[in-house]
């Protein structure tokens, strides 16, 4: 998901979308517990526990935490909140295995130490989450007076005042798809990126950058979305940058 308003990318969205993989994780890790224990009565409270702060986090990501701390790129605070709600059901179904199934006698002590530590694996595991997703990167349009994107300068001669469409990689090459024709000159796509900034567009595919406003068309092929540009071109979007696309509105 993206912050509409300012188009920048929104680690919600990789929370979110790297459900799976941390769900699969917390399988994995149970399933070595109970190889290693013997037994599977800890690995399933295990997997149970995560599952269970899993489940809170991803919803504390969405409905909790200030928008306006993913905007900022306010990581830490953003994990460390969603780590503290995490902590409370997750601690309290710890302590109530340990109390009604093992009759175990627990001390503020004990709790104390149980809290700190499901604070601290929620912290982890709520930053896994973040880094596991890769998110488009996506370049905004320039407030009013600000100069052009740097790139433009980089247009030849015969391309000079050309609409941009889009930045396609070959090889050591960039392919310039513009309202003007094609040009092809030497740069790699990420420097390209970085001097795009001013131009509204998105990466849609390790070897693509497209500016949002010659999109002409959007369509799926073989399961694939697929954009088409002003100039009959048509690119491919990757999988992996679907929904934060679609988040922003591209497709």
């Amino acid at each position: 998901m993206t912050d509409t308003a300012l188009g920048r990318p929104d680690p919600r969205a990789g929370v979110r979308a790297s459900a799976p993989r941390v769900f699969l994780m917390t399988g994995a890790v149970a399933l070595i517990m109970a190889v290693i224990s013997r037994s599977l009565e800890p690995s399933i409270e295990f997997a149970l526990e995560a599952l269970l702060g899993a489940s809170v986090g991803l919803a504390a990501s969405r409905w909790v935490v200030p928008a306006s701390w993913w905007r900022h790129n306010r990581l830490w605070a953003c994990a460390g909140l969603i780590a503290a709600i995490v902590t409370v059901p997750v601690t309290a179904a710890i302590v109530a295995s340990a109390v009604i199934l093992r009759h175990a006698e627990l001390f503020p002590a004990d709790i104390a130490q149980i809290v700190a530590s499901v604070f601290a694996v929620s912290v982890v595991m709520t930053g896994l989450a973040m880094a596991m997703r890769r998110l488009p990167t996506q370049t905004h349009a320039a407030p009013a007076g600000a100069p052009p994107a740097k790139f433009l300068a980089r247009l030849p001669a015969k391309l000079a005042g050309a609409e941009l469409f889009a930045v396609e990689a070959e090889d050591h090459y960039l392919r310039l798809h513009t309202s003007l024709g094609q040009d092809l000159i030497l740069l790699r796509l990420g420097d390209a990126i970085a001097e795009l900034e001013g131009l509204e567009g998105a990466q849609t595919h390790r070897s693509w950058w497209v500016a949002k406003s010659a999109v002409a068309d959007v369509a799926k092929l073989d399961g694939r979305a697929v954009l088409t540009l002003k100039d009959g071109a048509e690119v491919p979007v990757s999988r992996g940058f679907v929904k934060d696309l679609r988040a922003a509105g591209w497709l």
